[in-house]
């Protein structure tokens, strides 16, 4: 486990084979993200995990690319579906590190969960108030293959939490949990307390406000794409930025628009990287 610290009251604590997770961030004591100080089981439970190479899910786990059908490993029982990449489910390699910053590398070889080889790096910087972070993906293979990156954290609900972002669209889900179709959406502006939602949100500004009784939180990032989920069962709310829609390459396949859903085409050696920020600073 690797704990960093900043001068602004900031930690975030990181489990790099784990899944390259974050374990948790706080910022003087007062939890960010769903935080456990016990072990995990899985990058699943953490605070936030990376989403390489795709992020939500593939139908079925069937990869159709390019005119090939591709098995994939159905790796969230019950569910059918291949979810949230490979990298979540690897061990990470620190590459360095001091108390504030840490690089970590994932290295993937063709196999059943995902049949195209690639490097993954992320890094983690604690700056002032913020927890800056970057991903990228590169594709070792020896064919054009599919890409897209995101991050999955899961931000603590606590009363009077109000969640607010401007997007253009939303992708409505069917019963097995896939997009269907896509209809025009302002974004979001509400109490989570009560908040119903599991959709990917297109036409995102890039900026998402989460304000408490406590904290004031600014989440940004390059990405254009972003999944909210969340019920009133739930303590925490995903706020996910994510390089393609749900279910993309298969929609694509289908005879979508790649351009449209986010969807990246890597040639061999080519790279794919994406920047998210979370800051923080209390309510006054």
């Amino acid at each position: 486990m690797i704990r960093l610290k900043s001068d602004a009251l900031l930690v975030c604590e990181i489990e790099p084979q784990l899944g390259g997770c974050v374990i948790g961030l706080w910022f003087d004591g007062v939890p960010v993200l769903r935080s456990t100080r016990g072990p995990l089981a899985t990058a699943r439970e953490a605070g936030s995990y990376p989403l390489v190479p795709f992020s939500n899910r593939i139908a079925r786990a069937t990869l159709l690319w390019q005119g090939t059908s591709h098995p994939l490993v159905s790796n969230n029982a019950p569910e059918p579906h291949a979810i949230h990449g490979v990298g979540w489910q690897r061990p990470w390699t620190v590459l360095d590190s001091d108390d504030s910053f840490v690089m970590l590398a994932c290295e993937h070889r063709a196999d059943a969960a995902w049949p195209f080889a690639f490097d993954s790096s992320q890094t983690l910087r604690l700056r002032g108030n913020a927890l800056e972070m970057t991903l990228a993906l590169t594709n070792q293979s020896g064919q054009p293959a599919p890409a897209g990156l995101g991050w999955h954290p899961f931000f603590v609900k606590r009363p009077g939490s109000r969640i607010a972002f401007e997007a253009t669209g939303r992708w409505e889900m069917g019963p097995d949990k896939l997009p269907t179709t896509r209809r025009p959406a302002h974004g979001l502006d509400a109490d989570c307390a009560q908040l119903d939602v599991d959709h990917c949100f297109d036409g995102w500004n890039g900026l998402v406000q989460l304000r408490d009784e406590l904290l004031s939180t600014r989440i940004h990032s390059n990405l254009r794409r972003l999944v909210v989920f969340t019920n009133a069962s739930r303590d925490s709310i995903a706020i996910e930025p994510v390089s393609h829609v749900n279910n993309a390459i298969n929609l694509v396949a289908a005879g979508a628009d790649a351009g449209d859903l986010g969807l990246h085409t890597l040639q061999p050696g080519e790279t794919l990287t994406a920047q998210m920020s979370i800051a923080v600073e209390r309510v006054q």
